[in-house]
């Protein structure tokens, strides 16, 4: 160790940063955070986000496992090496829902009806990876037929943000259906902190679904999206207003997204907002504002858009 080098560790080791008063400050704050959810000096159970990115990473190889698995895999080990990974995967995962129906219960301790539902959820969730399996693989067609950058389908499913996004999206749509909605949605937050995409796991998505580049898509809980659909980068598909009850809090669970019908086209930075449909074979300009229901074969272009709103004086 040269000299410069131990004398910048003598310092630091010899800082006092007098850190106790702060600790003790968060501490404080945290108590009191606790008390507001009534949860006294229990901190909450939640799942743990670096494992079930882990659990999202490990499904992913054991779906795809000549690509996003082990590089030195020979073929007559891949089935050796999907169930080990599976197994491995799965009892990560069936934690991770005993942590959250913990979490919800509100008890001191694990119940036996906790975690009896926690394996029956975690072995609902194993059977539908097939389906979910074969999704992706229209996913990933999609892609590669609608870019003509895309060189094959391996290149589709090793490079596109937007498969991430959506491989991540079809795992969590399942779970979210099966009772698990917070571990749902930290799956798919891990897929939007590393993509730029949102697509919230309640939204419902068909098969052949293509994102394009990809950064800035937001897709709300409540949306519906059929089969054949193709978005591009900052497209949003969100709610038009937030309705409140008599005591002004946000009503929640309403539908409140668009549904986008089979074969439509959504081009770069279009916001459709509110419980609107696009009818099947629809195109959708880029940068266009709609908050109305469009008929099957239209074609929406922000000139049109404009053309409407100053017809008459409005909007001016």
């Amino acid at each position: 160790m040269n000299t410069s080098k131990r004398t910048r560790d003598i310092l630091l080791r010899s800082t006092y940063l007098n850190v106790d008063s702060i600790v003790a400050e968060l501490r404080a704050l945290r108590l009191a955070s606790l008390e507001s959810r009534n949860r006294h000096d229990r901190p909450p159970r939640l799942p743990s986000r670096r494992t079930l990115a882990s659990v999202a990473e490990g499904l992913s190889a054991a779906m795809f496992p000549n690509r996003l698995g082990s590089s030195e895999l020979a073929d007559e080990g891949i089935d050796h090496y999907v169930g080990h990974i599976l197994n491995m995967t799965l009892r990560e995962l069936m934690v991770q829902i005993q942590h959250e129906l913990h979490y919800n219960s509100g008890l001191e301790v694990l119940g036996d009806q906790d975690r009896a539902q926690s394996v029956a959820i975690t072995q609902a969730f194993a059977k539908r990876l097939p389906e979910v399996r074969g999704l992706l693989e229209t996913d990933i067609k999609a892609a590669y037929e609608g870019d003509p950058a895309a060189r094959n389908v391996d290149e589709v499913l090793v490079c596109y943000p937007g498969i991430m996004a959506i491989t991540h999206y079809r795992l969590a749509h399942v779970l979210h259906g099966l009772g698990v909605p917070l571990i749902a949605r930290m799956i798919s937050e891990i897929a939007h902190s590393v993509t730029g995409i949102e697509i919230h796991p309640g939204a419902q998505i068909g098969g052949s679904f293509f994102i394009d580049h990809g950064t800035g898509v937001v897709i709300g809980e409540t949306a519906i999206i059929g089969q054949n659909v193709r978005l591009y980068q900052a497209v949003t598909l969100g709610a038009k207003r937030f309705p409140v009850d008599e005591n002004g809090t946000l009503v929640k669970g309403n539908l409140r997204h668009p549904i986008v019908e089979d074969d439509v086209v959504i081009y770069a930075g279009a916001t459709i907002l509110g419980r609107i449909t696009i009818g099947r074979g629809s195109t959708i300009g880029g940068n266009v504002w709609l908050t109305r229901s469009v008929p099957p074969g239209s074609n929406i272009s922000q000139a049109q858009m404009r053309q409407e709103v100053f017809e008459g004086g409005a909007g001016i």
